[in-house]
């Protein structure tokens, strides 16, 4: 697969804060990336300067074959390759949603088409609503309809869900893979990580400016390999044993119990558990 994103030692400070320390990063042609960091990582600088919002202090950055810090008629064309999904929008609460897209439409040269967008999203029959009028979920599919009119080649999604019920998160989740399978990259901050394992191709943690690792959500931070954590219940007492043969140690106490193993759990590190050690250990 072709690259779609290549940043080599990218970097930006603010006074003598570091916000980002020598990033490398490749995000590859039709994948979904999830980039995960605690607030303070530098993923929202780094994601900026991606989308030409914010000038880098070094490095080298290409988003389809463009560096985003170039401005002029190039830069008009590049934007029309690119669709931006921001964390919270509250503008065009005073049209109706089919204004908002078609409006929206008009900034690019080759929009899809209104309507067949708020049906790709799941807000046809809101066409003739306002905006204002909207819950927090629609609002949302508004602002991916909003990000998506111009036929992006790469999508980029900042906190996506924040706020969504789990119901409506799943939804959504749906609508990303939706939009992945039409043949768009997306570039997805998260602070879920259930959304980031259910989502992501490949993920990367930032902490202090830094990329800590680049993999899949299985393998990240030794995540398939890891010790498997065997729990039960013996004399009256809850048991755990970490062990890298779950198989053959539940084997044993199923044959020590001669059947049923009471309350048998077994399970290695969650994607959560492993983020969560991976930031920790940056701070120590």
């Amino acid at each position: 697969m072709s690259t779609v994103i290549s940043v080599s030692g990218l970097q930006k400070s603010y006074g003598t804060n570091r916000a980002v320390a020598g990033v490398d990063l490749e995000i590859r042609q039709g994948e979904i990336f999830a980039l995960l960091g605690p607030n303070g990582a530098g993923k929202t600088t780094t994601v900026e300067i991606l989308e030409g919002f914010r000038h880098r202090d070094g490095g080298t950055v290409s988003v389809l074959g463009f560096d985003p810090a170039t401005r002029g008629g190039a830069a008009q064309s590049w934007r029309d390759r690119i669709g931006i999904v921001l964390q919270s929008t509250h503008d065009a609460g005073d049209l109706t949603v089919l204004e908002s897209v078609t409006h929206f439409a008009g900034y690019y040269t080759n929009p899809k088409n209104p309507r067949e967008v708020l049906d790709l999203v799941g807000l046809s029959d809101k066409a003739d609503s306002l905006g204002r009028t909207l819950s927090g979920g629609q609002r949302r599919r508004l602002d991916v309809a909003l990000g998506i009119i111009g036929s992006p080649e790469l999508i980029f999604l900042d906190e996506p869900t924040t706020g969504f019920d789990p119901e409506a998160r799943r939804a959504f989740w749906g609508l990303i893979r939706k939009l992945r399978d039409e043949g768009a990259t997306i570039l997805l901050t998260t602070h879920y990580l259930d959304e980031a394992e259910a989502l992501a191709d490949r993920v990367a943690v930032i902490n202090h400016g830094k990329i800590i690792e680049v993999s899949t959500p299985a393998n990240l931070g030794g995540r398939a390999t890891a010790l498997a954590t065997v729990s039960w219940r013996e004399g009256g007492l809850l048991r755990t044993q970490e062990t890298d043969s779950p198989t053959k140690f539940i084997a044993e106490l199923s044959a020590r119990f001669q059947g049923e193993i009471p309350e048998l759990s077994a399970k290695r590190p969650s994607l959560e558990d492993i983020y969560l050690r991976m930031i920790g250990s940056e701070h120590e």
